[in-house]
């Protein structure tokens, strides 16, 4: 009785650690491709993100990498996330007028989500 007790403490301890890692709040998309706060024009692929004030740290968010799911909608849409996807962006720019946490690339977004949502609840895990 004393192992299955020890491997269900440990299964919670594990998935609590999980949960306090993660973060909610709002993500949007961007079409454009200037050249990032971080990182000038260097291309870092299409998987990219923009971040709020929140969560630059005076560019110390520079070069992070987040795993992104849609949990729901953030407007009237209807259904907007794309059930059972996530996707793993990296943090290339600041974005002091975002409407979110997260300014998603189309792409980024697109993975996740239905793009005429244009804004959306999301999970993002730092990795």
């Amino acid at each position: 009785m004393e192992i299955k007790t020890l491997i269900f403490v440990s299964f919670l301890l594990t998935f609590a650690a999980t949960v306090a890692n993660a973060n909610v709040g709002l993500a949007v998309y961007h079409t454009h491709n200037t050249p990032s706060a971080c990182f000038g024009s260097r291309d870092d692929g299409p998987y990219i993100t923009g971040v709020s004030a929140a969560l630059w740290n005076r560019r110390g968010a520079c070069g992070r990498a987040y795993r992104v799911t849609c949990i729901g909608a953030a407007n009237l849409a209807p259904h907007p996330c794309k059930q059972g996807t996530s996707v793993v962006v990296k943090v290339t720019d600041f974005c002091a007028s975002c409407a979110g946490d997260l300014n998603l690339s189309q792409e980024a977004f697109n993975s996740i989500a239905d793009l005429r949502a244009g804004k959306i609840r999301v999970q993002y895990d730092p990795l």
